[in-house]
């Protein structure tokens, strides 16, 4: 729908199957989020999480147009500015170069301009021009030089098309918590509900969510049915393969999602134990999994004295390392923006002291998965190979998985189990 053709008395914009009125206070706080994003060390997410939380009058359209315009607009961050008459990644960012940014990013989608002074300035006929030019790679799909080098080096042409891919919206993807319902019963709950989801071949849990829709003030929510979790992340703890009444450790939980999915795996029988050096997040998964009904965790603050304590005690552990998100530019957009080199550096460092001294806590006979959500093999499997090279008489690598956006439609993941000789 070309909303340039219409003559509207005050400036209007598409925003799924709804006609918004551009309210002025709906935009500011789209440039106050946009600015903070990229003037402070806070992610977007985190940014629109205080925003929304402070703007309780705010209905759910309203909510839903700022969180998707900020995220648009960290997304194509750099394109945008070239089209605004700029490079951002090459300056200090002031406000005014939001309101640049977001007049290219309005014009550009709606074809239209509110007639407010802060877009007095906005070159129309510029931006025309521009936006009919040819880009780099870089440029075209609004990333920094240094990480579309990076790329390059490290991936090889297909670097292109997978950034490609990574600019696309992410589609939201639900876990079956197979402790409390099957697929096909959730299905039918979701339904009655008005909430419409499409099986996943290959991914036996897995729904994916046909309209994005509230999901936390349903009642399958609420009881615990599912989980908001990514398909190709759904295919970690069964790499791990856990058994019932088996000792299990994630040493690397989070949130916890992938630590739910291993207690559903292993049928709520056994001891799985999740630890983080995050306390905050331990205490959050606890929560997640009282409303999973998940009994059997256990939670640990990582510390030296912990790891000793389980000096090969577990039968299962898995490593979901701490990356550079780079498989996941989809969901956090920003990541690009706020990752350097010598974050790369240091988290790579960081994966190979774990999987060196975490290692230990797997018995012998027992399986190890590493993973990441990271498209780079420097994260991935050179990680893995040279771990190998140095415990190669103790440890083999028994099955590899890799998910990219452009192959399969889901996030970029890596996982590798890797087996302890008895």
């Amino acid at each position: 729908m070309e909303l340039g053709s219409i003559q509207w008395h005050v400036p209007f914009c598409w925003s799924g199957f709804h006609i918004l009125k551009l309210h002025r206070h709906l935009v500011e706080n789209i440039v106050l989020a946009v600015e903070e994003s990229f003037t402070t060390t806070t992610h977007a997410d985190k940014v629109l999480e205080r925003i929304l939380k402070v703007q309780k009058k705010w209905g759910a359209r309203d909510r839903r147009f700022v969180a998707e315009s900020t995220y648009e607009i960290v997304r194509w961050w750099r394109y945008l500015g070239v089209l605004a008459g700029f490079d951002p990644t090459e300056i200090t960012i002031t406000r005014d170069h939001v309101w640049q940014i977001w007049a290219a990013w309005c014009f550009k989608t709606y074809h239209e301009l509110p007639d407010w002074s802060e877009l007095r300035s906005f070159d129309k006929a510029g931006f025309e021009e521009r936006r009919h030019k040819e880009y780099p790679v870089a440029i075209r799909e609004s990333v920094p030089q240094w990480l579309y080098d990076y790329g390059r080096e490290h991936v090889g042409p297909e670097w292109d098309v997978m950034l490609k891919a990574l600019n696309q919206t992410a589609e939201v993807f639900l876990r079956t918590n197979t402790l409390r319902t099957t697929r096909d019963e959730l299905v039918r709950k979701l339904q009655f509900e008005n909430v419409h989801v499409v099986e996943v071949d290959g991914v036996p849990t897995a729904l994916r969510l046909a309209e994005r829709k509230n999901l936390a003030t349903t009642e399958a929510f609420k009881q615990g049915l599912f989980e908001v979790q990514d398909a190709a992340s759904q295919m970690v703890a069964p790499l791990l393969k856990p058994e019932s009444n088996t000792t299990v450790v994630d040493a690397c939980a989070g949130g916890g999602g992938k630590t739910l999915h291993l207690a559903a795996l292993m049928k709520n029988r056994g001891r799985l134990v999740a630890m983080d050096v995050n306390e905050g997040k331990l205490g959050k998964l606890l929560e997640r999994a009282q409303r999973n009904g998940v009994k059997m965790v256990s939670t640990k603050l990582i510390s030296p004295e912990v790891l000793e304590s389980f000096h090969e005690k577990a039968d299962r552990l898995l490593l979901d390392v701490p990356c550079s998100g780079l498989g996941v530019l989809r969901r956090n957009p920003d990541t690009k923006w706020k990752i350097s080199p010598e974050e790369i550096q240091r988290l790579q460092n960081l994966q190979a002291e774990i999987l060196e001294s975490y290692s230990a806590m797997v018995k012998p006979g027992g399986m190890m998965v590493y993973a990441t959500c990271s498209v780079m093999p420097a994260e991935n499997e050179h990680q893995v190979r040279k771990f190998l090279e140095k415990h190669g008489q103790d440890w083999k690598l028994a099955e590899e998985i890799h998910f990219a956006p452009q192959k399969q439609g889901f996030d970029g993941f890596y996982g590798a189990r890797l087996e302890r000789k008895s």
